[in-house]
């Protein structure tokens, strides 16, 4: 992998930029370079054939000085230690920006579970967790569903931490399903987080969002919600949505939900009616209110930066704007709202969620929409604060807010 497209080397030059900013002495900034923990793990699972396959997996604890790490569960064929490690160090980014007393964490199996049955998939969670339960608890370390993760295979890992500890500890494992301590709201959280963020940077830019539009790249649970959410909170009009196997563009706009319909139905969003086939690349160059880049890593590059002519970057996807793609960006008047802001919500419900289940009361959907409003709004006034007084783009800013309050956790345990 090039350094330039490496997810962790990005997420160290990100750090770099904001330790010198912030002064931080070098002792401080080599520390929070790293990952405190990294557990690589194999584990060997028997296939429905009888055959048993080895998998390799891994589980990393970024920083933990504000709090146990926090962190989902990725499932992919194409998953490196090294995504992992990145999508780490940005989850203790996330969590400090919110401001909620986590650390960050990550975790990751490399395999395709498109190719996998549902026991297959089942006997891979429960694995996982044996291998790494150790590492776990609700003072330690709290994974989460992430890419091609979901509540079930969640609900088998919290049932095999249980079984391991002898205890009930639903708080150990997060975006379960409801009826095993999952919190209402975190199906749509990540989605809604950046919706709310989408609309105070309108609000503050003096852009209007109703009646104008939207494209969703990556088709997958956030972009579906995006799309959802963009035509029912802000009256933005859906124009352009992909996924892996193409897209579909129609300016007149797009219903989303017959369009997230047509997706579940189909599997595709190929051949959806009155609409044209267009390209992931040339659905980012579109004019539109606001991109959600909603899919996987390093999308958005110093190639194709300088073609996108969207006037808000609402990153829902993790890692998807290079560093040299961000000056670009910022040089042609576009507001990018960094993923570790716009994608918070996933994380701040899933801490709703462990406080629910600690204390054994579980709140109403309109309480939880209340406080991740709060919650994303103050966090996207923070930056955009830090974003004027110093002049810098908002993925700076956002940087400097969480680097120093991670820093000062640090500082006041004595550990630099």
């Amino acid at each position: 992998m090039k350094d330039a497209l490496n997810p962790f080397k990005i997420a160290q030059q990100q750090l770099d930029d904001a330790a010198q900013r912030l002064g931080l002495d070098p002792a401080m900034h080599e520390l929070l370079r790293w990952p405190m923990q990294e557990l690589k793990v194999i584990l060997p699972v028997k296939m429905d054939d009888g055959l048993t396959k080895v998998f390799h997996a891994f589980r990393i604890a970024y920083n933990t000085a504000r709090g146990p790490a926090k962190g989902g569960i990725r499932w992919h064929p194409d998953e490196t230690v090294d995504t992992v490690r990145a999508l780490a160090a940005w989850m203790t980014w996330k969590t400090s920006v919110v401001d909620i007393p986590l650390g960050g964490g990550k975790g990751g199996i490399i395999c395709n579970p498109k190719e996998l049955s549902e026991t297959e998939k089942e006997r891979l969670a429960r694995a996982y967790i044996r291998a790494i339960a150790r590492t776990l608890g609700v003072t330690k370390d709290v994974p989460a569903p992430d890419v091609y993760t979901t509540p079930q295979i969640m609900a088998w890992m919290m049932d095999e931490y249980e079984t391991i500890v002898g205890e009930k500890h639903p708080g150990v494992i997060t975006g379960k399903p409801l009826p095993l301590g999952g919190s209402q709201g975190r199906g749509d959280a990540t989605a809604r987080g950046g919706i709310y963020v989408a609309r105070e940077a309108a609000k503050v830019q003096g852009i209007e969002l109703q009646g104008n539009t939207m494209a969703v790249q990556g088709f997958g649970n956030a972009g579906q919600y995006a799309a959802c959410l963009g035509e029912e909170i802000l009256g933005l009009k859906l124009v352009a949505a992909s996924d892996s196997k193409g897209g579909v563009y129609n300016p007149e706009g797009m219903a989303a939900k017959d369009l997230v319909d047509y997706k579940l139905n189909n599997g595709v969003l190929k051949g959806y009616p009155d609409a044209d086939e267009i390209s992931n690349e040339d659905l980012l160059e579109l004019e539109v209110t606001v991109l959600f880049p909603s899919a996987l890593e390093n999308v958005i590059t110093e190639n194709n930066a300088a073609k996108l002519r969207c006037k808000i970057l609402c990153e829902l996807a993790n890692g998807p704007t290079t560093p040299a793609a961000d000056d670009i960006l910022y040089d042609n008047g576009v507001i990018v709202l960094p993923d570790f802001l716009a994608n918070a919500g996933g994380v701040t419900v899933s801490y709703f969620e462990q406080v629910q289940n600690t204390y054994n009361y579980y709140w109403e959907l309109k309480e939880v929409h209340k406080r991740l409003d709060e919650k994303m709004t103050n966090a996207f006034s923070d930056v955009y604060q830090m974003h004027l007084k110093e002049k810098i783009n908002m993925r700076r800013a956002a940087y400097l807010v969480s680097v120093a309050r991670v820093a000062e956790a640090c500082r006041l345990r004595g550990w630099a």
